[in-house]
């Protein structure tokens, strides 16, 4: 018989480059959260959220990995949802919930595949399972982590999860829930590569993401809402990078994304609080209100557009090492559309415009620097030698980096796009994108409005019929109750008092022939004796 064990959690290169990711980006997100005097309730709800994604990123089978995926899936559903008497955040939180959590489905089902066909659930040994059940369980993953990490077509939650506080949003899009999903692709890339169709599914998943949400990002006037659109598109070349092989590169990207799009959000967060809109053509000119929170920003958009030597030039490139043809294509034409929507986000900010100074807490302007310096300075991990060191570090030294005219290519074509942008001074944006692919609609449609219909009527069952059940069960009760102490009772009582009365009576009549005289005795005696003949007489 085959035992199994379960529980395991591990630190590996990749798991400890996961977690220096997360505890740098949470420290930051918290020190500037401390400036916005959030509740206890925000800060526990933080850290089980941060707590979540450490197991995830450290399990290493899939029933830990099922348990840190639920909390985090949970708590990002309190906090989407934490001013929860506003009732469409509620519903906002509701729909990214179900939308991940319908995902999520793949990932049960991927263990019980892996329990039928790899009597295991040990990542490192899904890929030894037979056919079919090998195709089986990367479907199951495949299916799970695109729903996760916000790749077609489940990207629209992403959209919903903009209702929670900017400090959630800086760590839910940077180094938690989103970048889950591109963690366990790169995690069971064996496995991908042992199907012969999954990672080039999963490559042309994430490349498809990456161009479609960057279109979608260019579309948006919010920039809360173009900033999420292109965390979509900046994980889309994460997962691209875990379906073509290149785990240093994805990995590379997901840790220079995590310092970039925070700082992003972060300086999203103090403009909305002093400036009371995240609309771009209310921002105009917010970045000269106050020059620190709009150099952060300036460099984490220049960033982001992939302007050398900033840090996702660098890291976007090791991406495309070795892509074919096809791949590499859309993949350029998705970095060309991340340098116009940074740069539109960019240019709405800094443009001159009158107005009063945006105050920024002092404990809300340290983490910005610290973040702007990361997001400026990470592309070192493109160096040769600190690339290789890399490579090494996460198990993976055989990855190349990408060759010079890759680099030279993506930077030119990222410096044109942001200059042309600043030239023209409205970047064109595309009206059929706007709406996020009109995803939701479908997802209302097909998952979130049956789901809660359901709820209701369960809700409307638990209410009327089990609850009344209860009801009248208890109801009954008390009417027996008051019916046998009022009729039957009484005559209980009755009966007995009778029975006494009787007993009673008996002994008293018992107790007359007992007056100790022997003669009575005797007489009595002869009487009995003479019954006793006389019933004898008779039956013979």
């Amino acid at each position: 018989m085959t035992s199994l064990q379960l529980g395991g959690l591990a630190v590996d290169g990749l798991s400890a480059v996961l977690l220096v990711t997360l505890a740098v980006v949470l420290a930051a997100v918290l020190v500037f959260a401390a400036g916005e005097r959030y509740r206890v309730r925000f800060y526990a709800l933080m850290l089980l959220f941060a707590a979540a994604m450490a197991v995830t990123v450290t399990a290493t089978d899939l029933f830990m990995l099922l348990m840190g995926w639920e909390v985090m899936g949970a708590m990002s559903y309190a906090l989407i949802g934490y001013a929860w008497p506003d009732a469409g955040r509620v519903r906002s939180a509701d729909v990214a919930f179900l939308t991940t959590r319908a995902a999520d489905m793949g990932l049960y089902a991927a263990a019980g595949f892996a329990l039928a066909g790899a009597h295991s659930l040990r990542l490192d040994e899904l890929a030894r399972a037979d056919a079919p059940w090998r195709d089986l369980i990367a479907a199951g993953i495949v299916v799970s982590a695109l729903g996760k990490s916000a790749q077609l077509p489940f990207s629209f939650w992403l959209a919903r999860a903009m209702a929670g506080p900017s400090p959630v949003s800086a760590l839910l899009h940077s180094a938690t829930m989103v970048a889950a999903g591109a963690y366990l692709l790169m995690r069971v890339h064996p496995l991908l590569a042992a199907t012969g169709w999954a990672d080039a599914l999963v490559a042309w998943a994430g490349a498809v993401t990456a161009l479609a949400l960057g279109a979608v990002a260019l579309a948006q006037r919010d920039l809360k809402q173009l900033l999420a659109a292109s965390t979509c598109a900046q994980i889309g070349f994460m997962v691209l990078g875990a379906g073509a092989g290149s785990v240093g590169g994805a990995t590379a990207q997901l840790v220079a994304h995590a310092a970039v799009k925070s700082l992003l959000f972060l300086c999203a967060g103090a403009w909305l609080a002093a400036l009371g809109t995240e609309r771009l053509d209310g921002l105009r000119g917010a970045a000269r209100r106050h020059p620190l929170v709009g150099a952060a920003f300036g460099v984490g958009a220049l960033a982001l557009a992939g302007v050398p030597p900033l840090s996702l030039w660098v890291t976007k490139d090791e991406v495309l090492r070795g892509l074919p043809a096809g791949l590499l294509a859309v993949a350029l034409a998705a970095s060309v559309l991340s340098a116009a929507y940074a740069a539109k986000a960019l240019f709405a900010v800094v443009r001159p415009a009158e107005g009063a100074g945006v105050r920024v807490p002092v404990l809300g302007q340290a983490p910005l620097v610290v973040l702007a310096f990361a997001a400026a300075v990470l592309g070192v991990l493109g160096l040769p030698a600190v690339a290789d060191a890399w490579r090494r570090l996460l198990g993976v030294p055989d990855e190349g980096g990408p060759g010079p005219w890759v680099l030279v290519l993506s930077g030119v074509l990222a410096v044109l796009t942001v200059g042309v942008a600043g030239a023209v001074r409205r970047v064109p944006a595309p009206g059929w994108a706007a709406e996020w692919l009109y995803l939701e609609r479908a997802a209302e449609a097909v998952v979130v409005r049956p789901v809660l219909a359901a709820a209701r009527a369960l809700a409307r069952f638990d209410d009327r019929v089990v609850d009344g059940a209860v009801r009248g069960a208890a109801r009954g009760g008390r009417w027996a109750a008051g019916l046998a102490g009022r009729r039957v009772e009484i005559r209980v009582d009755g009966a007995t008092a009778l029975v006494a009365r009787a007993a009673r009576a008996l002994a008293g009549l018992a107790r007359r022939p007992q007056t100790g005289q022997v003669h009575l005795y005797y007489a009595q005696a002869a009487v009995v004796l003479a019954v006793l003949v006389a019933v004898a007489v008779l039956a013979g």
